[in-house]
């Protein structure tokens, strides 16, 4: 695996510190103009009348990171980014925790948060990845991607 297939997956939470980590090297980048980040969240959704309490991620890894790769280089290109980070959370993440991190960095907004956008619809609907979601109850329902 070369660098640009370089692993996303991140066991559980995305916390707080490690995304303030990633924004802290984009100081020194004074090209860039605009920065846009989105962050998904696990809702406390209710399913069949149970909350939603967690939802547990699995993904083909392999094929994600080739796929990941191949999404990250045409929206670079597509945008002319300066930067691009995604994380992705595999197993348990509990209700209100970070999931889903998604950074563009180009020399203007725009840019920036048209290829966040697109990056995150892409991730959506091409990426190998399930969510199941764990109700208070102990039932579980296989998370539909929209």
């Amino acid at each position: 695996m070369n660098e640009r297939q370089k692993n996303f997956f991140i066991e559980g939470a995305i916390s707080e510190i490690y995304i303030a980590e990633i924004l802290q090297k984009y100081r020194t980048e004074t090209k860039a103009g605009g920065h846009s980040i989105f962050l998904g969240q696990v809702r406390a959704d209710e399913k069949d009348g149970q909350e939603v309490q967690a939802i547990e991620f699995t993904a083909y890894q392999e094929p994600a990171i080739k796929k990941m790769a191949q999404i990250r280089e045409e929206i670079i290109a597509k945008y002319k980014l300066i930067g691009l980070h995604v994380y992705h959370s595999l197993g348990i993440v509990q209700k209100g925790e970070i999931c889903l991190f998604a950074f563009t960095c180009a020399q203007h907004r725009k840019p920036a948060m048209e290829a966040c956008s697109e990056l995150v619809e892409r991730l959506k609907k091409e990426l190998p990845v399930w969510g199941k979601e764990i109700c208070n109850d102990g039932s579980h329902h296989w998370k539909e991607n929209r």
